[in-house]
């Protein structure tokens, strides 16, 4: 078992337990929202064709054109929260990747047509957690699941920085609008921590 704590007073050092949920069974295992809610609703963020330049010697597409469209979903999702490519570079700010699991559901074979959807897991003060989700377009169904911890990064200073007020007031947009979610609206940015 594990209990979402979140820690609206750090100086006081006693977390709010907000519920438990039962542990993935692994790190991109997002197929049941956290908790049994969804927080964040889905966007989609990438639609192609597989072509045969990116099938493998096994016959399938190769890793790095999973991991390219996923990259690619990654930046659409980024600029949906106001981090274009535009604004990163004028404000010397930069968005890095800490943590990255995939999983591979099925084949993909040349000819494929795909989406990915992105669906935000937390937005913590310097950090994003998120989950790509890959499917066949023809069929529906998850080919492969991506999930990210990115962290937003000082260019001058080479360490993380808080992430705009303008990314949170986006994410807020994402939130599902369903009765049975408890939304904070104080305007605490702190990540929601899944712990033992």
């Amino acid at each position: 078992m594990l209990w979402l704590l979140r820690w609206p007073q750090p100086e006081l050092g006693l977390p709010q337990v907000l519920g438990s949920v039962q542990p993935r069974t692994s790190p991109c295992d997002y197929s049941a929202p956290v908790g049994d809610i969804s927080v964040y609703t889905p966007i989609e963020t990438y639609r192609g064709f597989v072509y045969p330049s990116v099938i493998d010697n096994v016959g399938h597409m190769n890793v790095q054109s999973y991991t390219g469209r996923f990259d690619e979903a990654t930046w659409q999702f980024l600029a949906h929260l106001g981090l274009t490519p535009s604004f990163l570079k004028r404000n010397q700010r930069g968005a890095v990747a800490v943590d990255h699991h995939t999983q591979y559901r099925r084949e993909v074979l040349a000819g494929s047509l795909l989406h990915i959807t992105t669906q935000l897991v937390a937005l913590g003060r310097t950090s994003i957690r998120l989950v790509h989700r890959m499917y066949d377009s023809e069929t529906g169904e998850e080919v492969a699941t991506t999930a990210l911890v990115g962290v937003y990064f000082d260019l001058e200073r080479r360490a993380p920085t808080p992430l705009p007020t303008a990314v949170h007031r986006r994410a807020t947009e994402l939130r599902a609008a369903r009765a049975d979610v408890v939304i904070d609206s104080s305007g605490d940015t702190e990540e929601m921590l899944a712990v033992k």
